[in-house]
């Protein structure tokens, strides 16, 4: 296990990627795309997979329960009730009790719905629920998530799909300062660097899908944003340089050569 895991009620990872397995073009590229990731934290949508006839489903045969913790996903959901019932009926099918948390009523901006998202989050919460909620980049909402007992809180970076970046950073920052729980930055990252610059600004964790399934190589994207995820945790870790309005030189005015 890394020394600097990603630790989730109380559950340790080692990969701060998450991936969604939607929009591959099959199970061989969304295989591929996992296994080049290293996510250990895979995202279902429970509208897209049978989970009565798993050997059927072409996306959970490209997961590894012994490598991967399968997340139902509520996507689709538009109220509490729905999101609530499709959660319950992932456990009652065997998967683990976790949750990605996801109401989206309105289809073409696909944005969360914070009064149904608290009021699904504070049920599955009491129902013995893992809840990792998708939510706006709100700060109030995040802290009465958090309040409510959720494990995580996801603000997107951009609209979901929009491959558009980190649009809601001044507000992302804000969620991260005032969170004492991870902060998984969800929706919109389309390229690695996004993925970096969210690591920079402290979040725990990316989640991506769109960008690795709609990349020319699904697989070499996945692997890049791995990378990139990496590389951004440990800028945070290390500390950033401050910035300054001058010049400031990086090699003495005086030395051998003025002598």
């Amino acid at each position: 296990m890394t020394k600097d895991p990603l630790v989730i009620a109380g559950r340790s990872f080692s990969s701060r990627l998450m991936v969604g397995t939607g929009k591959f073009p099959s199970s061989d590229t969304l295989r591929a795309a996992l296994d080049a990731s290293g996510a250990e934290i895979v995202t279902v949508a429970l509208r897209r997979a049978d989970l009565s006839k798993p050997d059927e489903d072409s996306i959970l045969t490209a997961l590894d329960p012994k490598k991967h913790l399968i997340l139902p996903n509520t996507s689709g959901a538009r109220n509490a009730d729905e999101a609530v019932r499709l959660a319950r009926l992932a456990r009652a099918a065997g998967l683990e009790p976790w949750v990605k948390l996801e109401l989206t009523p309105e289809p073409r901006y696909l944005l969360p719905d914070p009064i149904e998202t608290l009021k699904a989050a504070e049920i599955l919460v009491k129902d013995g629920f893992v809840v990792l909620p998708y939510i706006q980049a709100d700060p109030v909402i995040a802290k009465k998530l958090e309040a409510i007992g959720t494990a995580t809180v996801m603000p997107l970076g951009a609209p979901i799909g929009s491959n558009r970046g980190l649009k809601t950073r001044d507000m992302i920052r804000i969620v991260i300062e005032q969170a004492n729980i991870p902060v998984v930055v969800d929706a919109g990252l389309g390229a690695p660097s996004h993925a970096a610059e969210a690591m920079e600004l402290g979040a725990d964790a990316v989640l991506v899908n769109t960008a690795l399934a709609d990349a020319g190589d699904h697989a070499a994207m996945a692997r890049a944003f791995a990378l990139a995820t990496e590389a951004g945790r440990a800028a945070y870790l290390a500390g950033f340089a401050p910035e300054r309005d001058t010049a400031s030189a990086s090699s003495p005015l005086t030395g051998f050569l003025g002598q």
